[in-house]
């Protein structure tokens, strides 16, 4: 046997900033994708006491560390079953990413891209037009996409205009998003009244939607736990759809039991309360 071969138990690697409080990115991630049975190894591109949803916060950027931390996976041979990206600060991130995907993807391994870029129809205040064209590119190497309905909105160039969206406008969305090359995608959480709709676009299986109702309040870090869920299960090829659904629902569970700890919502979901609920199919 070879006792220097890492690479005897599936593992994904999650590309996301880590926040020490707050409950997103690598701090929900990581526990999620455990649980799911799948080793999750991290590449952290910033490092945030609590995340900027807070008025103050410790910040130290990791993007000068990120290559020669990579370099030292190389020299270990590892190998992943999925990529997940998140959050990315700057385009050099971005250039990171595609390096890191070019360099570790095989036959075998599921490219997942949260493409986080904004919300409420603009782009977070770090997103310049430059980093959205960069977006665009690093899309092009994802076999699922979850982006929101401002992130779908970017990258197909169309105004956001939810108000006056229907049915064929958030398919042609899709189609579009579709052309980038992605098999499977998903925009999340479209506001339906008193539900939370999910349009997916899978190939071979066309276009179809899920939906949740709507409890509670918005929340920090419940997209990190959408995307963990979806990579796991990629990884463990359950079928898209109902991957989306149980994702959906977790995250609804997650929001349920926070609301009965009065809890703020900058401070993310009390997963935790009911991490064991949630299993491999």
């Amino acid at each position: 046997m070879n006792q220097t071969d890492h690479n005897r138990q599936n593992k994904i690697a999650v590309i996301n900033d880590f926040s020490g409080f707050g409950r997103c990115s690598i701090a929900v991630s990581l526990p999620i994708i455990s649980q799911l049975r799948i080793q999750c190894c991290a590449v952290p591109t910033s490092v945030f006491s609590n995340h900027t949803g807070f008025k103050e916060y410790f910040f130290e950027d990791y993007t000068h560390n990120m290559e020669e931390y990579i370099s030292n996976w190389k020299k270990l041979d590892l190998r992943f079953k999925g990529i997940l990206s998140g959050f990315l600060g700057s385009r050099k991130q971005i250039e990171i990413v595609q390096d890191f995907i070019h360099d570790f993807r095989s036959d075998d391994t599921k490219v997942i891209i949260d493409p986080v870029m904004g919300d409420n129809g603009k782009p977070y205040p770090t997103y310049t037009d430059d980093m959205c064209m960069a977006m665009k590119d690093l899309v092009k190497y994802a076999d699922i996409l979850t982006p929101n309905l401002t992130e779908a909105c970017i990258l197909t160039d169309t105004p956001y205009t939810p108000e006056t969206f229907v049915k064929k406008d958030y398919e042609a969305l899709l189609m579009k998003i579709a052309e980038y090359g992605a098999k499977k995608i998903v925009i999340t959480g479209i506001d339906s009244g008193i539900f939370l709709t999910n349009y997916i676009y899978d190939t071979g299986k066309g276009i179809y939607t899920t939906r949740q109702k709507r409890v509670g309040h918005v929340r920090s870090g419940t997209g990190d736990v959408f995307s963990a869920i979806i990579a796991a299960d990629a990884v463990h090829d359950i079928d898209f759809r109902e991957s989306v659904k149980r994702a959906s629902s977790f995250v609804k569970k997650c929001i349920e039991v926070t609301e009965t700890f009065d809890i703020p919502p900058t401070d993310g979901v009390c997963f935790e309360e009911v991490l064991h609920t949630l299993k491999c199919n």
